[in-house]
């Protein structure tokens, strides 16, 4: 037998399995690095977060990418260019990450790597006839499992969207796996770059469990903080709480077919963008207003989005939400939510032993554990797939 399939055979027997996961956002703020042990997979699987760290990009990283982010027109040599340097560089971090932690390369089983998405297009935003769901991630595996000397496991959405699926939101797996108690209404909300949420309804019957992205997170909030404030996001909600909601900006913002879609559904910043925004402005007649104003209805967009889908779409009274993601921490959001969502308890997902920064990281981790040595769950309306293509250090 083929010595590299040897040694996959060999660790997807293992009782125990260490793995790093890797999460790079849409927010372009750094690499999510999670250092997990497994045992066991699916329903089974028992879980430990050992060693978490995010690296920061530098400015000039991010300019290189987002040359190429969620547009439609590109240099195509520069996607080819970026696909390469990011799976080298991502290995770079990884072996920075070991480093610090004083570990080797081979005290770990697997990197499991979500890579950087460029571009995400669902049938409902591209509208080509003849075209599927589409979503692309660069950051080569290959060349992360040469650099590292660690068996790679990448690009996982492509397999979720070949059995049907959109390729998002992926958190379902996490969430159901790590995030369900039989007897309590869950929802799991990550606001990320976009907001998604998984409800885990307390009957625990899969065909009754939501998993669907709800529209902006901090993606438009970062955007127009970079804009008109030139700070990547607004910290502890400062620019925000020093305005006020434009209810005419809010209602068009709010206007768009996307928000009475039925879920599943995703969506990225190829819609909402500051074009987006600029259009919403112009419907609205307030192009005239603070920019103090403008961050505070986008908080607002993003918060109300979230509480308009959870009333529409989850009738049950007694909820415990578990927050993650960068909006976890935003103040102005939190507290909309706990004023407009009264009948539910709101917590950090820190209380199941998920670190919410950690979270997306953690998620490809287990995934990774679950192409492994797992066996496809059927979950609601998702494809019951396996996730994920192996690349081999040698």
């Amino acid at each position: 037998m083929n010595q590299n399939l040897q040694k996959l055979f060999s660790i997807a027997q293992k009782k125990e399995k260490f793995g790093i996961g890797l999460m790079s956002g849409t927010s372009l703020d750094g690499l999510d690095i999670a250092l997990c042990r497994f045992k066991g997979s699916g329903l089974q699987t028992q879980f430990s977060l050992l060693k978490f760290i995010t690296i920061p990009y530098q400015e000039d990283f991010k300019k290189e990418i987002r040359q190429v982010f969620a547009r439609k027109e590109v240099s195509l040599e520069k996607v080819c260019l970026l696909n390469v340097y990011i799976g080298d560089f991502h290995g770079q971090l990884v072996l920075q990450a070991l480093s610090e932690w004083k570990l080797n390369a081979k005290d770990i089983d697997f990197i499991a790597s979500h890579g950087q998405t460029i571009y995400h297009a669902p049938q409902r935003l591209h509208q080509q006839a003849g075209y599927l769901n589409a979503t692309l991630q660069i950051g080569d595996g290959d060349h992360l499992a040469v650099k590292t000397g660690i068996l790679t496991i990448s690009d996982f959405r492509q397999k979720h969207l070949a059995a049907g699926g959109e390729g998002a939101p992926l958190a379902l797996y996490v969430d159901v796996l790590l995030g369900s108690k039989a007897g309590e209404n869950r929802i799991l909300l990550n606001i990320g770059g976009i907001a998604n949420l998984t409800y885990l309804p307390a009957d625990g019957d899969y065909a009754h469990i939501i998993c669907t992205d709800i529209g902006p997170g901090n993606t438009l909030i970062d955007a127009a903080c970079q804009k008109y404030f030139n700070k990547p996001f607004d910290e502890d909600s400062k620019i925000a709480l020093a305005g006020s909601v434009s209810e005419s900006l809010l209602n068009a913002l709010l206007d768009h077919p996307f928000f009475t879609e039925q879920p599943p559904k995703t969506t990225g910043p190829e819609l909402f963008n500051l074009t987006y925004l600029e259009s919403a402005r112009q419907r609205s007649n307030t192009s005239h207003i603070s920019y103090e104003d403008v961050i505070c209805t986008l908080s607002a967009f993003t918060a109300k989005s979230i509480v308009d889908f959870i009333a529409a779409n989850i009738k049950a009274q007694d909820i415990k939400l578990f927050a993650s993601g960068g909006g976890a921490k935003n103040i102005y959001i939190l507290n909309y939510l706990k004023e407009a969502l009264p009948h539910v308890i709101i917590a950090g997902t820190g209380e199941l032993g998920i670190d919410p920064d950690a979270k997306e990281a953690i998620l490809f981790a287990l995934l990774g554990n679950e192409a492994l040595c797992g066996e496809p769950i059927k979950i609601g309306n998702n494809p019951a797939v396996l996730m994920g293509k192996f690349s081999f250090p040698a």
